[in-house]
């Protein structure tokens, strides 16, 4: 009995050692997170839950301050998180666009038929072909077209024949040709009309413009209708250089100003150009326009669907300015965190304004001396959202 007494007494001192070992007082001013998943938040540490790594204690703020937010050392490591003093510089040298060259609209020509008719042959039947001014492009069998050869043929007859008559033969057979010049009948071809007295079946129409073909809307044997286009020709001699522009740069670049367009796949090639239209629209989802640069094409060595780079000089002028990644932009606007004192960093609407290369003008929102987030901008704002539960963005106006 003795010995069942001394047993029981051995184990409850044991139990009693042990859970006063494992026993960890519990910390009201800290709470434990995973710098991987701050999502997590346990009063005790441990082992992460989702990512199985060691939870890094973070002490509590004494309040919560709506658009701030303090994060720990390891987190400011893990996240790359640099800050850079905002100081007044120089900016707006030049803009470098991205652009891709298209054809010139406005040297476009579709070439049509005059007539209803049969396609019977086509001269050219190849995208990219070059088809000069004047040179025969398709043969057509139309009926209207005939009957209007035959009536030419006898206005011309009667009016050899019966000349002395009251009528006025010479209007019919005007009014006749008239109609052959209108259906595209060319002078030449109705001089060989009268020489040879006998209406061919097909009529031989004849480009109207030089350029490459783009489209052929029509094959051998189809059907056109009157005014139907049969193909497209792009005179290449001048092509457009369109490229995409935020609306904050739209107020340095001038209509009818100059611009340099360079080409990587064609190293040291760089022609001088002028801008030619600017889209009054802007796109209200990505805020990006449309400008326009028309540039010259000797040689027709440049071709549609090259991509290149077009280079707008401007004047340099001082101005607040920060790397391009510091600013974080959606459709409520831009925003940048500050810091405040150590890790806790403070979040700020700005009003930006011209950018060149990786750099951004801040029009407002921030004075000479502030210390700006310019590496980790975006994960500062997904942290905030874990922690606070909304956007810091949200409410917030300039």
């Amino acid at each position: 009995m003795k010995y069942f007494l001394v047993i029981t007494i051995a184990s409850l001192f044991l139990v009693a050692c042990k859970g006063k070992k494992n026993s960890t007082p519990a910390n009201a001013d800290v709470y434990y997170t995973c710098s991987m998943d701050p999502q997590v938040k346990e009063d005790k540490p441990g082992k992460c839950p989702v990512c199985k790594m060691d939870l890094t204690p973070v002490k509590k703020s004494s309040g919560t301050v709506m658009d701030e937010i303090e994060l720990s050392d390891q987190q400011v490591q893990l996240g790359n998180i640099r800050m850079d003093t905002i100081r007044s510089g120089a900016i707006g040298d030049q803009v470098v666009l991205t652009a891709t060259l298209n054809f010139d609209l406005l040297k476009q020509n579709a070439v049509s038929s005059r007539v209803m008719g049969r396609i019977e042959k086509l001269y050219f039947k190849n995208i990219g072909d070059y088809v000069s001014k004047g040179t025969k492009l398709f043969d057509v069998y139309s009926e209207e077209l005939n009957n209007a050869k035959q009536e030419y043929l006898l206005a011309l007859e009667k009016k050899n024949t019966l000349d002395n008559s009251v009528i006025d033969f010479s209007q019919l057979v005007q009014s006749a040709k008239n109609k052959l010049i209108l259906w595209g009948m060319s002078e030449s071809q109705i001089q060989e009309l009268v020489k040879n007295k006998k209406a061919t079946p097909l009529t031989s129409f004849h480009s109207n413009a030089s350029g490459y073909i783009t489209t052929m809307d029509i094959k051998e044997g189809d059907y056109v209708m009157e005014g139907g286009t049969v193909v497209r020709l792009a005179d290449l001699s001048t092509l457009w250089a369109e490229a995409q522009v935020y609306s904050s740069q739209l107020s340095f670049i001038e209509r009818g100003g100059q611009a340099i367009v360079q080409f990587p796949d064609m190293q040291g090639t760089e022609v001088k150009g002028k801008i030619e239209f600017m889209n009054p629209e802007i796109n209200p989802d990505t805020r990006i326009n449309l400008v326009r640069v028309t540039i010259p094409n000797p040689g027709n060595q440049l071709k549609p669907g090259m991509q290149a780079y077009v280079v707008i000089k401007n004047k340099e002028r001082k101005s607040l300015s920060l790397p391009t990644d510091a600013v974080i932009r959606d459709n409520r606007g831009a925003s940048v965190w500050v810091q405040i004192k150590g890790n806790k960093f403070k979040y700020k609407m700005v009003e930006i304004g011209f950018e060149s290369n990786d750099r951004i003008e801040i029009k407002s929102g921030l004075k000479d001396g502030d210390v700006v987030v310019i590496s980790g901008a975006y994960l500062l704002s997904s942290e905030y959202i874990f922690k606070i539960g909304s956007n810091p963005m949200e409410g917030m106006k300039m």
